[in-house]
């Protein structure tokens, strides 16, 4: 075996897989070089770095190597360094160090889905130098899948495929490859890289974000795609919006405009310049921009972007979660606030729909609770916020943190403070542990 299980609980992940290889360190290398060369991957490992990298001496690898070793091991860098769990040892075939299907559900899984994307990797880079439309249709599937499963499930289940995947066309696009070919690539280049932009605000960090949208608009650029540049202005008019940049929000909506010409983002771009302008206590220019967002499903005709599904499109039923928080900002339009945070909190209900979404269902909750401590209903308000703080922190996207705060802040500002203490607790103990703070 790789190291020795007498020496003391491994103190990395992948130390502790390294254990269950009836192999020795150098023999692992030898396995790390013939992989490399059959991935395409012109990298070497030595023994000493890799005895370093499982005893957590060291974590900096190059991305060549990064890629061959996630591909070897079947996780992601991070968790192959990550402090080892305490986890149960699995079953080991002897005679070639492959961990053996346990019978758990789980377990089973991740060993298909492991073998899946060695499958995949290996169509990838097979020694072509022109892509067939199997593999161009494998990578579109991939980008697809993580779109629409993107407002349904949580980040941390997402996010690391999400990064092979751009990984994967970022290194399929370094290549020469035909115009046409080229220009998809491009093109699912700008959604990952869209997608990322979203992870990366999720996680509370708006200057990784809008990093990630700039590199996304380059790229939709180079694919020519005025529907991918009206999505990601959307992308970039949200994550402003939600980092307190409300100005710049605006702004990034009406950039937008001029590429949205039939997509449905030429709804969303409007409803996003409505929630900025009613933050800011605009009630004049919310109100046209809403009604702007409506008149534009007269000539939406979905694209490409739309096709996609998930968050790559907007629908009927984000349109009213996206007025009903736009009017919880206004005072004054609190009763009609209320009636469409009502009609979104119902259309959520359904989570079957293709069209819902646990973020958004948590802004329609707490659009209501707004409404109703303007309206001052306190057990109204505690009701529609409690689904939102019975999420797990896994679910605690940044949107989710600052959706509660805005009820902590309303239900602070109305004659209902007192009364509503308990609640404001409630709402502060929430925020305590977003998903942000989850080791990761």
């Amino acid at each position: 075996m790789a190291g020795n299980a007498r020496q003391g609980d491994p103190r990395t992940t992948l130390e502790f897989l390294l254990r269950q290889q009836p192999r020795t360190y150098e023999e692992i290398v030898r396995e790390f070089g013939r992989l490399a060369e059959e991935l395409g991957e012109n990298v070497t490992l030595s023994s000493r770095h890799l005895r370093r990298l499982a005893s957590g001496q060291r974590a900096n690898t190059t991305p060549v190597m990064r890629r061959v070793l996630q591909q070897m091991f079947g996780k992601p860098l991070d968790e192959l360094l990550a402090p080892w769990d305490g986890g149960a040892l699995p079953a080991v075939d002897e005679s070639t160090g492959l961990v053996l299907a346990t019978g758990r559900p789980t377990a089973d899984r991740e060993l298909i889905e492991m073998a899946a994307r060695r499958a995949k990797h290996f169509a990838l880079v097979a020694g072509q130098t022109e892509l067939t439309s199997d593999v161009m249709e494998q990578v579109h599937a991939d980008v697809q899948q993580l779109a629409m499963d993107y407002p349904q499930r949580p980040l941390s289940e997402l996010l690391p495929n999400l990064i092979a995947a751009q990984d994967t066309v970022f290194t399929l696009l370094e290549q020469q490859r035909r115009p046409d070919q080229g220009r998809q690539l491009y093109f699912l280049a700008g959604v990952t890289g869209g997608l990322l932009a979203k992870a990366s605000h999720d996680l509370a960090d708006p200057h990784a974000a809008l990093t990630q949208a700039r590199t996304a608009f380059v790229c939709a650029d180079n694919a020519d795609h005025n529907g991918l540049r009206a999505w990601i202005r959307g992308i970039q008019s949200l994550v402003s919006y939600w980092a307190g940049r409300t100005r710049e929000s605006v702004r990034y909506a009406q950039s937008g405009t001029e590429f949205a010409t039939n997509n449905t983002s030429s709804v969303w771009l409007p409803m996003n310049e409505a929630r900025a302008w009613a933050a800011l206590g605009n009630a004049n220019a919310a109100r046209a921009a809403i009604e702007r967002a409506e008149s534009a499903w007269d000539s939406v005709q979905e694209d490409e972007v739309d096709e996609l599904g998930g968050l790559c499109s907007f629908g009927r039923t984000r349109q009213i979660y996206y007025a009903a928080e736009t009017l919880s900002w206004l005072p004054s339009q609190a009763a009609v606030a209320g009636d469409y945070a009502t009609r979104a909190v119902e259309a959520y209900e359904d989570s079957s729909s293709p069209e819902w979404a646990f973020g958004d269902q948590a802004g329609s909750h707490s659009a209501l609770a707004i409404a109703r401590i303007q309206a001052g209903e306190l057990e109204g308000a505690e009701e529609a916020v409690a689904p939102v703080l019975g999420l797990t922190p896994e679910q605690r996207i940044n949107g989710i943190i600052h959706c509660t705060q805005r009820v902590h802040r309303a239900l602070r500002d109305s004659p209902l403070a007192d009364a509503g203490a308990d609640l404001q607790e409630q709402i502060e103990l929430f925020t305590r542990t977003p998903l942000k703070s989850l080791p990761r």
